[in-house]
């Protein structure tokens, strides 16, 4: 019988982050007054420093602290699954697996991020925490992360995700977090946005500056980003590292590594330890799932833009719809921002990552399946990644390819039912965001 479920033991665990900055190098991030290189003081009123160091650093391997290990332990080194029943279901000679991040208390992969954060933080002496979350994965695993360092957590919930998702704000606030829906009249900017838009579904970009707005106007306050940035990614690197040693012990290599994409950070922490080897020419195909009401990789322009709506941020030089983007109310609410991690970013511009879009209904489909033949209900967000897997599997199926699919499974969809009712009953609407508005937002990026 074939191994099914591939475990590490706790001494598995990686002691370091990979930094892809030590093999890759990006466009700087730029001061939004100035223009010029952002210098690490400059982001001292919103981030930790230890953050700020990480955020910059060149070194290849940073060293992860006994305390977020101790933490990582509740759920980590989490399992690497082989998809046998989906593999017979879809009668393909491609072996398919999963790491499965749903495993953690939050049910995602962001603790690994929220964790190293909330601890930095709390080492520098912060008291509070804010942020921002569109699913409420980012929210709900901020708010557990602060609960182990004696940090309060203030999170903007993007507006329909806060009336579509009641139990992602339940989870939050039983962790003790206060959560807001964005725009709110707790801020300046969410004020003017909710004058001028009193009927918006809010974005990932208004809760950002929302976020910001708060942090910056208060003493002993940060701020906290859950995707985008260099840390982040950093930090998710556990991921793909764990993943390695799991392939190791069956002694196999990855064809294809799939994802889903919203800001890039679960789909890099699966790729980023990989990525080396195929510059070194192994062949590995890296696969970036994302929505087609939100195409930032497949449709958005590669050039410098804010991270927010409110134009606080520093510049990054990404793909992007435009910060003002205002995405549809679709249910894979963390797939709904106008940027992409930089660093992600270069890859797909230097072919290294291939980017493709898909629609909501085909996207449940492959859910719907994997349910019924792995038992797991995925995230929406997660069922992209699914999504290329299984158009991967069928292509080794219709040339007669034994290859190795991986896709990074990123959290479970137990919070999302109804979108899977909406689903089962024929109501889910898919949505194609229209090129026109992209090219209108385009055109008011900065000028640089």
């Amino acid at each position: 019988m074939e191994e099914r479920k591939i475990l590490l033991e706790e001494e598995d665990m990686p002691d370091k982050w990979y930094n892809i900055q030590a093999d890759i190098e990006i466009p700087p991030p730029l001061h939004p007054a100035t223009l010029e290189p952002l210098k690490p003081e400059d982001m001292e009123p919103i981030f930790p420093k230890a953050l700020i160091k990480q955020e910059m650093s060149k070194d290849r391997w940073i060293r992860i602290p006994e305390e977020v290990k101790e933490i990582y332990r509740i759920w980590r080194p989490t399992p690497l699954y082989r998809a046998i029943g989906l593999e017979k279901f879809l009668k393909t000679p491609a072996k398919i697996f999963y790491k499965w991040e749903g495993v953690s208390p939050p049910g995602s992969h962001k603790p690994n991020t929220s964790v190293a954060q909330a601890y930095y933080n709390a080492k520098e002496g912060v008291e509070r925490l804010t942020t921002e979350t569109g699913a409420g994965q980012w929210g709900s695993a901020l708010a557990f992360a602060c609960r182990f360092f004696g940090l309060k957590c203030t999170v903007y919930m993007v507006k329909c995700s806060y009336e579509q998702k009641p139990y992602r704000r339940i989870l939050m606030q039983t962790w003790g977090a206060e959560v807001i829906p964005s725009p709110s009249d707790k801020t300046e900017f969410g004020r003017k946005v909710r004058q001028e838009m009193p009927s918006t579904a809010g974005s990932l970009g208004i809760a950002i500056s929302e976020a910001i707005e708060d942090a910056i106007k208060h003493e002993n306050t940060k701020y906290s980003l859950g995707s985008v940035l260099n840390h982040v990614v950093l930090h998710q690197t556990i991921i793909g590292l764990e993943m390695k040693k799991q392939f190791d012990m069956l002694d196999l290599k990855p064809d294809v590594i799939c994802g889903c994409v919203g800001g890039g950070s679960n789909f890099s922490g699966g790729i980023f330890p990989f990525v080396p080897d195929k510059m070194k020419g192994e062949e590995i195909k890296f696969i970036a799932a994302e929505p087609m009401a939100c195409p930032t990789l497949t449709k958005g322009i590669y050039a410098y833009d804010f991270g927010d709506t409110a134009q606080q941020t520093p510049l990054l030089k990404m793909h992007t719809l435009g910060h003002d983007f205002i995405p549809p109310a679709i249910h894979a609410g963390g797939l709904r921002y106008h940027g992409d991690a930089p660093l992600l970013c270069k890859l797909v511009d230097e072919g290294i990552v291939e980017a493709r879009a898909y629609y909501q209904n085909e996207v449940f489909e492959a859910a719907k399946i994997f349910a019924q033949t792995e038992g797991f209900v995925v995230a929406p967000e997660t069922a992209h990644g699914l999504k290329a897997a299984i158009d991967e599997a069928i292509r080794c199926r219709k040339k007669k390819e034994e290859k190795v699919i991986c896709f990074v499974n990123s959290g479970h969809g137990h919070f999302d039912l109804a979108a899977y009712d909406l689903y089962n009953n024929g109501m889910l609407q898919d949505y194609e965001y229209p090129e026109e508005l992209i090219r209108e937002a385009i055109q008011r990026l900065p000028c640089i």
